[in-house]
């Protein structure tokens, strides 16, 4: 007997801005000078590269964070959320240093820190966040928080580098975006304490309404990869496996620690310069299996290497108009993830193989692992179908039902 399924839906921007503002008219009593929003995303493919100095391929998600912000004329940051019922909260800006500030509080005053520590004169503000990117599901809801509040930042103390989005959703300044990105994960990293790389905050920031952004992660550079798969008669599936996951881990750490041991052994800034040289690649695995530790940085590295060829390859069936060719290297992303990496998950693995068998031209875990989000590319009829199969198949295994969703690559912050 089938079971239902749970679809999450994305909020229309007057809805998130009514709901954004009317948070804040009822918390402060006054109404907001505006409402900012950010989207999540979702990677298509390029995972655990980021960090790597690699390639990743990531959509804005059409599910967004909104913030209605006003300033305040001290550093006294007043903060309240819709999905947080904890109240609200206050910090002050002097007292805003890493470990000083807890939970999602973090990421919001992390970002005005380090404005602050860029040299940027941020004072004090009130805020009000409402937001449909699902929590904890693996679609960089932190990074549509912190970009939801660098844009609003940005425009109430008139930095100038978020520009504008244009109707067809491209933003207008992409280096100032990429500035206020790496402000994004300074803050992330340092004040929230999560070991993330920068492809969440860049696609959030610096996306582009109906295409991929071809991220590298060695210079910051991107590309605008069109991707339109209602022109073919595709659709991308989102499963929330709903098993939460968090950045903010030791697993997630001990990843990133063992690919900067690798790159350390093998005399290298970062392990893109080893997957660059097809010659490299064989001499490197060999080097590092003579150690110890050596089939598990053969493993962690593999992926890697492998992970960012795969982007490439990705890439270039797109533009081909190959769209279901892209699925024999999403299958093998998550494989690798999976039995290299080791960031998969029961119920990421249930959510792939069942999509697979139901039809799916190709389907792998998205974002760092360890619980969140599989996505699968399906024909456009068949959405409901590998969607029910997977409810299906949850329930039968006694596991929290899902919840999906179909990604269209929407616009960046603004």
């Amino acid at each position: 007997m089938s079971v239902d399924v749970t679809w999450t839906p994305a909020w229309d921007r007057t809805e998130g801005e009514e709901r954004a503002r009317a948070l804040f008219a009822s918390v402060y009593g006054t109404e907001a000078a505006g409402v900012w929003s950010a989207p999540g995303r979702v990677n298509l493919i390029g995972e655990h590269t980021d960090y790597n100095g690699g390639l990743a391929l990531p959509i804005a998600l059409p599910h967004r964070t909104y913030a209605a912000v006003s300033r305040r004329d001290d550093d006294v940051v007043r903060l309240v959320s819709a999905q947080e019922p904890s109240g609200v909260r206050e910090v002050r800006l002097a007292d805003a240093a890493p470990g000083a500030v807890t939970g999602w509080a973090a990421y919001v005053v992390g970002v005005a820190w380090a404005l602050r520590e860029a040299g940027h004169a941020v004072g004090g503000f009130d805020l009000a966040i409402d937001s449909c990117v699902p929590f904890g599901a693996g679609l960089s809801s932190s990074a549509a928080l912190e970009a939801s509040v660098a844009v609003a930042l940005d425009a109430l103390h008139g930095l100038g580098l978020a520009g504008t989005v244009d109707a067809a959703g491209a933003a207008t300044d992409d280096a100032g975006r990429s500035t206020l990105a790496d402000v994004c994960v300074r803050a992330e990293n340092e004040m929230a304490g999560a070991p993330t790389g920068g492809m969440d905050q860049a696609a959030s920031l610096r996306a582009r309404a109906g295409h991929a952004l071809l991220l590298d992660c060695l210079d910051g550079s991107v590309q605008h990869v069109p991707f339109d798969l209602a022109a073919h008669g595709l659709a991308l599936l989102v499963v929330d496996t709903r098993a939460e996951h968090s950045h903010v881990s030791g697993e997630y750490a001990q990843r990133r620690a063992s690919c900067e041991e690798a790159a350390r052994r093998l005399g290298v800034g970062t392990l893109r310069e080893v997957a660059d040289d097809p010659q490299a690649v064989g001499r490197a695995l060999e080097t590092l299996a003579a150690g110890d530790d050596g089939d598990l940085l053969v493993r962690r590295v593999r992926h890697v290497v492998d992970e960012i060829a795969r982007v490439g390859e990705f890439v270039t069936h797109l533009g081909t108009g190959d769209v279901t060719g892209v699925g024999p290297a999403m299958d093998a992303s998550h494989d690798s993830l999976r039995d290299d990496y080791e960031v998969s998950c029961r119920e990421l693995d249930l959510a792939v193989d069942t999509a697979r068998a139901s039809g799916a031209h190709g389907a792998r875990m998205t974002g760092g692992g360890f619980g969140g989000s599989a996505i699968a590319l399906v024909d456009v009829g068949a959405v409901e179908g590998v969607a029910q199969a997977v409810a299906d198949a949850f329930a039968a295994a006694g596991l929290h039902a899902p919840a999906f969703a179909v990604a269209v690559a929407g616009p960046p912050a603004g």
